[in-house]
């Protein structure tokens, strides 16, 4: 059950939307740019999940951006105004699958997983330095990596779900999904993503402090050149 602070904050939520929208729909262009700021990043990052490449993620947005804003006239305020902005870019990079699977008569979609936590939690770091910020873009490439190579009807809601944090609701309503095809979906992404890096660590921890090549005869090197200073 809802609180009553709860449908405040939505019924602010609507007002604002609706607001906007109709600033929108009027051809008010200054609403427009400053709705897309809002939600760009978040938008962004969906399409980028659906279609797995940056330049057609970018591509995807602005196209449901212009469609956005010639159909803004038909927002109603029934649901927030990204949830409505969400379907339309999920069903632009949805058509655009289907248009390349047509074409190439193939067809082709964070939290951090829990076991990293733990790891994480004991290190003591700045993280500012150089060194960590190569390492936090590593493990972000790895992360991006993993979440790419599951399917589509899992990452979409992966994303939608942990990422974007949306609730089970407003994710069913983006997708036109019922709720518990949402939970379903998300356990299963979860579960496949938390296996495929499990499964890229155990080869990594067959590389940590490698002590072969250079290392290994530079060892050598300097312990075979005290013996023959000692010995001399």
């Amino acid at each position: 059950m809802k609180t009553t602070t709860t449908m405040s904050l939505a019924a602010e939520t609507t007002d604002d939307d609706l607001g906007i929208a109709r600033r929108i729909a009027a051809g008010d262009r200054a609403a427009f740019a400053l709705l897309m700021r809002r939600h760009n990043r978040r938008l962004y990052r969906m399409a980028r999940a659906t279609l797995r490449n940056d330049a057609d993620a970018e591509d995807a947005l602005q196209d449901a951006y212009l469609h956005a804003y010639r159909s803004m006239n038909q927002f109603r305020g029934d649901s927030q105004l990204f949830t409505w902005l969400s379907r339309l870019v999920l069903n632009e990079c949805f058509g655009r699958l289907r248009r390349t699977a047509r074409r190439q008569n193939v067809i082709p979609m964070v939290e951090s997983p829990d076991f990293i936590e733990p790891a994480d939690a004991m290190v003591t770091r700045d993280d500012n330095a150089p060194d960590q910020a190569l390492a936090r873009s590593q493990v972000r490439a790895l992360l991006e990596s993993k979440l790419d190579e599951l399917p589509e009807l899992f990452r979409v809601v992966f994303v939608l779900r942990s990422i974007e944090e949306m609730s089970v609701e407003e994710t069913a309503q983006c997708l036109s999904i019922p709720e518990a095809t949402v939970r379903s979906r998300h356990f299963r992404a979860r579960s496949m993503l938390r296996e495929s890096l499990a499964q890229a660590l155990d080869l990594a921890e067959r590389d940590v402090f490698e002590f072969g090549g250079t290392r290994c005869d530079r060892v050598v090197a300097n312990v075979l050149s005290k013996l023959s200073g000692g010995a001399s």
